[in-house]
């Protein structure tokens, strides 16, 4: 899928290898922002609006990309009123044994368009839906495959950090990327990296890219990560349903996929009220 770069600069969250990681205890940088592409013209439509539109509308170009593993295609797609692209993904691999591109080795491994779908509907159970391109499943071209609405950005992680661009407001900025930190340990994303990160025009952050997630292990992957939390996201956590869970996501996850996420839940939640009791609320939740 697109890459979603993710922005890293002192005092700021971001990436080493495959995980989010803080860059250092300093004070941010004070460095002028790069000026912000003006904002890309994009229909406005509701969410469910968006997703008739992807499950129905016309596709009149195709065109597959080069980015990351999956080689996702971008559709352009129309109703006879709109035209807009999207991102498809096919991919559904399983293997008893797998060695992955950085060398280190995986049992079980599954890459899966479905995980794709079901990312989406577990962030709009948290109240993070529109921090996620709309996604629905769709049959085109003889194969299914995850369809996610294409959205308007100005440039992803990986690109930022090359222009050594700032956020204009770091706080801000830092608030989205520790939602993104708690739901990438939530449903263990094994494969979160540079290009899962879009940056909007007005820098607001999206995560895709989820085919790689959804590991059966109940503990988190990187503890470390969870260092703040959304006081929102954090009572969402707590009131997570299984059977909930269950139903927005059937047939995208198995049950055991869906029982390890509430494990990591727990975990998750555990962690938080720890760190509260360690350092007080207001060093913890915002």
């Amino acid at each position: 899928m697109r890459s979603f770069k993710r922005l890293t600069f002192v005092a700021a969250l971001g990436f080493m290898g495959t995980g989010l990681m803080w860059a250092s205890n300093e004070a941010p940088v004070t460095q002028e922002p790069a000026a912000v592409a003006p904002p890309s013209k994009e229909p406005s439509l509701a969410e469910e609006q968006m997703k008739q539109f992807l499950l129905k509308a016309r596709v009149i170009k195709s065109k597959q990309t080069s980015k990351g593993v999956t080689a996702p295609f971008r559709l352009t797609l129309t109703d006879g009123t709109i035209t807009h692209d999207g991102e498809y993904q096919t991919i559904e691999e399983s293997k008893n044994f797998m060695r992955l591109e950085d060398g280190s080795t995986e049992i079980n491994f599954r890459d899966s368009y479905h995980y794709n779908i079901a990312a989406y509907e577990l962030a709009k159970l948290l109240g993070l839906g529109d921090m996620m391109p709309v996604t629905v499943e769709r049959k085109w071209n003889g194969k299914v495959g995850s369809l996610e609405w294409w959205l308007p950005t100005q440039m992803d992680e990986a690109e930022r950090l090359k222009r050594k661009v700032t956020p204009p407001d770091v706080e801000a900025w830092n608030h989205q990327m520790y939602k993104m930190r708690v739901f990438a340990q939530l449903v263990y994303d094994t494969d979160r990296n540079l290009t899962n990160v879009l940056i909007g025009d007005d820098w607001k952050l999206y995560m895709i890219d989820f085919s790689r997630a959804f590991r059966l292990q109940n503990d988190v992957k990187d503890v470390k990560d969870l260092v703040q939390c959304d006081r929102q996201l954090l009572e969402k956590l707590r009131q997570l349903n299984e059977a909930e869970v269950e139903e927005k996501t059937k047939g995208q996850l198995r049950k055991a996929e869906v029982k390890a996420v509430m494990a990591r839940r727990d975990k998750i939640v555990a962690v938080f009220q720890q760190l509260i009791a360690q350092k007080g609320e207001s060093a913890v939740i915002y």
